[in-house]
């Protein structure tokens, strides 16, 4: 059950990826371009941060 959810989750991260890159190219480009600039630790930080908010909104959710 677990791997089937995980799959599943996986699946819907690349649908979405792929809607933004289909929908906004031009968007996509702009921002990874503007990424591109930013300290590494930002990044980092902004990942962070996005894990965070992802799993207590999971847990919200479940």
């Amino acid at each position: 059950m677990l791997t089937h959810d995980l799959y599943t989750a996986l699946c819907l991260v690349l649908v979405i990826e792929g809607l933004v890159l289909f929908v906004a190219p031009g968007g996509w480009q702009k921002m990874m371009r503007e990424a591109c600039d930013l300290d590494p630790r930002h990044l980092r930080m902004f990942g962070a941060a996005a894990m965070v908010i992802g799993a207590l909104v999971l847990q919200f959710v479940y």
